[in-house]
């Protein structure tokens, strides 16, 4: 690439040097025209930046200069003509024909002061061939500089842009913000985090790529006047913008619309307003955006806590509904029946008064479970709870034939509790146990503490409890007993949740089932 401060340069020292050669050597009897004819070019080469037209014509002017010099190191001369006509041309077809010409120029006026004998025509025909090769030296030497500055140039793009959406990425966004500083501007700073890009399935890239493609380019329609509009750390946004009255008009505009569907937490920060530095600044506005994201977090976790109340309401109302409707219908059947017997009900008294038994039992464990735990907490040694549940329960295991045993560790175990709670958990436990073995067996009690937890195991010599039912007997109705309310271990479990403690259980069919309540020790 021949510059326009090259040419003014190299052309006016050429044409010297072939004046004072030529001088020197006595070649021409035209000095003064040889002169004239090169301060014309020189003038033209000058000129050609405010006059453009005058590149059309160097050619003529160089063809004189040579013309009157009768010097064929003016062939330098036409080579950088050469060069400078050809500079903004691409392509060899282009180039080709300009550089023959001026070629075919040189050897005319070549032959004009030369005898035209062999060896003239053959330095005429390897002057056209090293035209030829210069060229496509030249073109080579130009495509191979292009194809640098288009590495260079996509290289630099991709240090500051997001290759997916153009946009800058985290590198560009920061250069711009200190670019904006830098000429002393106040500007509006909104970050975008779009939380359920998560939801798109990246395996399938099309479609997470589009939306993510078309996200940006609805963001930069929208803030077409921004600064600079950055995406960074996969689902977040920056726009950086001039100080504006309507921004959140703008933004709920947005939200509303073209991003209607996506979930969006965004937060608007001023500079230099709320800063003195720009790196402090980035950390409040970022801050803010989680601030936002923590909030409507917290929001949506309270609705589905609200949610799973009201479902659990439901549940236990519908299974209430179902538990109660079967006694109220054998009680209406039976008083149906004594119409015929002049309302006599003694045949079925004591089934109408067993209905009407489990009908109260049932609503009050109901109430049991579903009214606030009254608070009376306070710390109590585990071992003296279990040895009121052994005074408690030994003559019922006596009655049924079964044999029950308690095992301790030797270190005071120390539980922040209510008492009375969690012996009426033990005792359900147990006597869930004794229920399980048909047969006299064995229920064996045993207490140990890990780390900071107390574990009360009660294990039982039972048929066990099927692997499909493990996941289901805690929840509120569900029973295998024919006479059971379902309630009892959904109390327990509701107790030990109370207590930030809970119950687990392992069983193996024809072995036994052992059911661990967990409580967190205290001082």
């Amino acid at each position: 690439m021949l510059s326009y401060t090259m040419k003014m340069l190299i052309f006016p020292l050429g044409c010297l040097l072939v004046i004072l050669s030529s001088y020197f050597l006595g070649l021409t009897p035209h000095l003064a025209l040889m002169i004239c004819a090169g301060v014309l070019l020189v003038a033209s080469i000058y000129g050609e930046k405010r006059y453009p037209a005058l590149r059309n014509i160097h050619w003529i002017f160089l063809g004189i200069f040579h013309y009157f010099s009768e010097l064929n190191w003016c062939e330098l001369l036409y080579y950088l003509l050469i060069m400078s006509m050809i500079q903004n041309k691409q392509r060899v077809a282009q180039t080709l024909p300009i550089s023959m010409l001026l070629l075919l120029e040189y050897t005319v006026i070549r032959l004009s002061y030369v005898p035209m004998d062999t060896y003239a025509l053959l330095v005429s025909l390897f002057d056209m061939l090293t035209a030829i090769v210069i060229i496509f030296f030249y073109h080579t030497l130009i495509n191979s500089e292009a194809e640098k500055r288009r590495l260079r140039e996509k290289n630099h793009f991709l240090t500051l842009h997001d290759p997916l959406t153009g946009l800058l990425n985290y590198e560009g966004y920061i250069d711009a913000l200190n670019k904006t500083v830098e000429e002393h501007r106040s500007f509006l700073l909104i970050i975008l985090n779009i939380q359920n890009f998560n939801g798109f399935d990246k395996e399938v890239e099309d479609n997470w790529c589009s939306v993510i493609g078309n996200t940006g380019e609805i963001i930069t329609t929208q803030f077409s006047d921004a600064y600079g509009i950055s995406r960074y750390a996969g689902d977040r946004y920056a726009v950086i913008l001039p100080v504006i009255q309507d921004i959140e008009e703008r933004m709920s505009s947005l939200l509303s619309g073209e991003l209607r569907g996506l979930q969006v937490n965004y937060s608007i920060s001023l500079y230099p307003g709320m800063s003195e530095t720009l790196q402090h600044f980035i950390t409040v506005a970022e801050d803010r955006l989680f601030q936002q994201q923590r909030n409507k977090w917290l929001k949506n976790e309270e609705e589905v806590f609200r949610s799973e109340r009201l479902r659990a309401v439901g549940e236990l109302a519908a299974g209430m509904a179902h538990e109660i409707r079967n006694p109220l219908t054998a009680i209406r059947g039976f008083l149906q029946l004594s119409r015929g017997q002049s309302f006599n009900i003694a045949p079925w008294y004591e089934v109408i008064m067993g209905e009407i038994t489990r009908v109260t039992e049932l609503t009050a464990e109901f109430l049991q479970f579903s009214k606030p735990h009254t608070n009376h907490m306070k710390p109590e040694r585990v071992g003296q709870c279990l040895e009121r549940v052994m005074s408690l329960t030994e003559s019922d295991a006596a009655s049924r034939g079964h044999r029950i045993t308690l095992e301790m560790t030797g270190e005071p175990v120390v539980v922040n509790m209510d008492r009375d709670k969690i012996v009426q958990v033990l005792i359900n436990l147990i006597r869930n146990a004794f229920e399980a073995m048909e047969d006299p067996g064995e229920v064996h009690i045993d207490l140990l503490h890990d780390g900071d937890r107390a574990l009360i195991s009660i294990t039982d010599t039972g048929s066990g409890i099927p692997e499909n039912s493990l996941a289901t007997i805690f929840n509120p109705f569900y029973t295998t007993k024919e006479e059971g309310t379902g309630l009892g271990l959904a109390l327990c479990q509701k107790i030990a949740q109370d207590h930030h403690g809970k119950i687990t259980v392992h069983s193996e069919m024809g072995i036994g089932s052992t059911f661990t309540l967990h409580l967190p020790m205290g001082a």
